[in-house]
């Protein structure tokens, strides 16, 4: 059974461990008396064994003044105590005449939310420690420990000096994982011991109630496991009518549970420290002893004091060593957005120059999805495998950060590439786009050392409930942990929700750019049109004068000219002929640029006949067109007029840069599984093909730029080489793309979309 497994039948038989309220017990231990005390200093409650310790028995100190016990002087300092906030202790020595004389008690008093409790321990004078006998080992303890320089070596000297001033037999330093299973980290023990470094213990073995009370209260002792607890007169507070909470209560009894475990273990006597990190428990220095062992007051306050220090210096051991790795991460985050924030291309920008996405989370591979592109990096599952794995986590996971050291638990068919991804760690950026970083890590295969089965600790009854019982060996037990990875530490999950933040700040940053950059580009292009309308209209004027004065001369003056002047003046009405071609083609360029698309539903097979209709009319050898359609065209938004030009142009050029004496043209539209480019659009792809001259390779780009003409103005009917522009231009304007393949002397096929 895996930890993740055990954690989860703790949580089964926990409904039953729940209900045995280990806090309040109704008892405490034998090597001290309690008194519960009202408001008003009225005893309400005190343990079976007032008759040995005060010389009183429990019925003569009931209902009574605390007064009747203590002097003025000590009833003054206890009644101060009901001023300390809940849960707070006082410690001070009190003397209490008795039938045997004057004995002295380490009195400890404590408030809880209905009363104050007050816990007396006899005092040996010969264990007392004096205030600078306590400083200088302190002082000394706390010198040694700072001077370590790793967390493994530091806690070995925790239990070095936790054993010094204790003399247990066993110290040992207990670690809690994500799922509260524990593993002993330090000790240090009798050579004739067996040792517990490096065993596993499953979560079941100091369930939740029994951590929450280490977390509340920081020492627990009990110097004799096989002492019978004494119960409290009367067993309930006679105020609230509710068993005494003892959670702060160093004299809180033990459950038989706990002596039997601890017994199994060849424990006599036990002494616990709590480890505190960020407000939880982090872990527990844990003695144990062969052999009941009473330690002082004083001795187990110095202990608690020294854990206190032990979770600050713990506190900057850790944070110490996770500020290094989150430092690296840090530096790599800032190269890496930096170089996003520059590249044209964000793929490349996250992989390239070397792999730093990895480093990021420190994952072995990963996958970079940007709607239906993905890219993988590293070691990783196939393509098909990573689809399926996004398609899963679609379904499943909501969060925007999902992360899993055993992805094969959660999506069985992770089994067939667990080498590559037991670990998956998942960042959506975009909630609309289907924009993830996937990051993963391989299996790593774990042999655990758990002292003892631990399944052992599980009982199931008769009637099916299951039950917490203690576990009889301690003895190594080893476990097989497959399918999961290495986990994911808190600051790689902060490094990738960062990367987040940042990514989509840089886009944000860049389509602001993007968009200042459009509104400029449209003022651009707005102006450039309406100049250039209002340049070539107003050319038209003097044009139109150069012509008909040219003309004039031709007609009129011929005579009085000799050859070269008559020949003159017809060339410059030829070139006022071009002139006035090239400026109507830049007139209607300029107005294809202000043009507003009138999208109507158009069955293109009607437009193309017309088209055809007009040009067969303006042929004179009609017969001898062979213009085919091999199936009928679909029915599209577009803008008629436009488009019908869009035709015209192409067929025309078609027959006009054509030299066979079969000369055909097809107009037809590419399915699905025929696309170039995607094939996953759903645009048509229309294509118009001939048996033409063909076009050279090195020109199919600069024969849709304006007045580009690939042969002189004498052949194949001259023209002003604007006709591809504006058929490309009237495709941009129905947001689509043209394109053109040719063979010279074979033939060309133009391809566009109109979307």
């Amino acid at each position: 059974m895996s930890q993740s497994e055990n954690i989860t039948t703790e949580t089964n038989f926990l409904i039953n461990y729940d209900r045995k309220a280990i806090h309040s017990p109704g008892s405490i231990q034998p090597h001290g008396v309690l008194i519960v005390l009202s408001n008003e200093l009225e005893i309400l409650q005190v343990s079976d064994n007032t008759q040995a310790y005060l010389g009183k028995e429990p019925e003569d100190l009931l209902s009574q003044p605390l007064s009747n016990l203590f002097d003025v002087r000590q009833t003054e300092v206890i009644q101060h105590s009901f001023n300390q906030k809940t849960g707070s202790t006082t410690a001070f020595k009190v003397s209490i005449m008795t039938v045997d004389g004057e004995r002295c008690f380490e009195s400890i008093v404590h408030r809880t939310e209905d009363a104050l409790i007050l816990e007396l321990e006899l005092i040996d004078s010969r264990s007392e420690l004096s205030f600078l006998s306590f400083q200088a080992w302190a002082s000394e303890a706390i010198a040694t420990m700072q001077n370590t320089l790793n967390l493994k070596e530091f806690l070995h000297v925790v239990a070095e000096e936790i054993q010094k001033i204790t003399g247990f037999d066993r110290v040992m330093i207990y670690q809690f994982d994500q799922q509260q299973a524990g593993s002993v980290i330090a000790e240090v023990k009798k050579d004739n011991l067996s040792p517990y470094l490096g065993l596993h213990y499953p979560a079941t073995d100091i369930p939740k109630p029994a951590r929450e009370l280490y977390k509340r209260c920081r020492l627990r002792f009990i110097p004799d496991l096989t002492a019978q607890p004494v119960k409290l007169v009367p067993s309930e507070n006679p105020v609230t009518h509710q068993p005494l909470d003892l959670s702060h209560s160093g004299l809180r009894s033990f459950g038989e549970c706990c002596a039997e475990y601890h017994q199994n273990m060849g424990v006599a006597a036990l002494l616990v420290i709590s480890l505190i990190q960020e407000q939880q428990l982090w872990g527990l220095i844990s003695c144990h002893h062969q052999t009941p062992k009473y330690i002082s007051y004083e001795v187990r306050k110095m202990c608690e004091f020294l854990g206190q220090i032990v979770s600050s210096e713990l506190a900057h051991k850790i944070s110490h060593a996770k500020w290094d790795y989150t430092g690296k991460l840090k530096s790599l985050q800032s190269e890496l957005l930096e170089s996003i924030s520059q590249a044209d291309n964000f793929i490349d920008a996250l992989i390239k120059p070397e792999i730093r996405l990895l480093d990021l989370v420190s994952a072995s591979g990963a996958a970079i999805c940007l709607d239906h592109e993905i890219t993988l990096v590293g070691a990783t599952p196939d393509i098909d495998q990573v689809r399926a794995l996004i398609e899963w986590a679609n379904n499943q996971v909501s969060d925007n950060l999902f992360s899993t050291d055993s992805l094969p638990q959660l999506y069985p068919r992770a089994v067939a590439f667990k080498d590559a991804a037991s670990g998956l760690l998942l960042l959506r950026i975009s909630q609309v786009r289907h924009y993830y970083i996937l990051w993963f890590r391989p299996e790593v295969i774990q042999t655990v050392n758990w002292a003892g089965n631990p399944n052992d600790s599980i009982q199931i009854e008769a009637d099916g409930s299951i039950i917490l019982c203690p576990r009889k060996s301690f003895e190594q037990w080893q476990e097989t942990v497959q399918l999961t990875s290495l986990p994911w530490q808190p600051c790689e999950l902060e490094s990738a929700i960062a990367l987040k933040h940042a990514i989509v700040g840089i886009v944000l940053s860049k389509a602001d750019e993007l968009a200042k950059i459009n509104l400029e580009l449209e003022r651009s292009n707005r102006e450039l049109a309406a100049f250039a309308y209002a340049a070539s209209h107003d050319l038209k004027e003097p044009l139109r004068g150069i012509y008909n004065f040219s003309t004039v001369l031709l007609e009129d003056y011929t005579e009085i000219l000799d050859d070269e002047g008559v020949e003159c003046l017809q060339t410059v009405v030829s070139l006022s002929v071009r002139m006035e071609t090239l400026i109507n083609a830049l007139l209607r360029l300029s107005q294809l640029g202000q043009a507003q698309l009138h999208l109507q539903t158009t069955d293109l097979n009607q437009l193309l006949n017309q088209v055809i209709e007009v040009f067969r009319a303006s042929r004179q050898n009609s017969q001898a067109i062979d213009i085919r359609v091999p199936r009928p065209l679909p029915t599209i938004q577009c803008y008629q007029v436009l488009v019908n030009e869009v035709f015209s142009n192409l067929i025309g050029n078609a027959f006009k840069y054509n030299d066979k004496a079969e000369q055909w043209v097809e107009i037809g539209y590419l399915d699905a599984d025929q696309h170039f480019v995607d094939q996953t659009s759903i645009t048509p792809v229309f294509y118009v093909q001939d048996n033409g001259i063909g076009i050279p390779e090195h020109h199919l780009e600069t024969i849709f730029r304006l007045f580009k003409r690939l042969h002189s103005q004498e052949k194949y009917g001259g023209g002003a080489g604007a006709g591809l522009a504006i058929v490309k231009k009237i495709i941009e304007l129905h947001q689509g793309e043209i394109w053109v393949e040719s063979t010279v002397t074979v033939g060309s096929t133009f391809y566009f979309t109109l979307e």
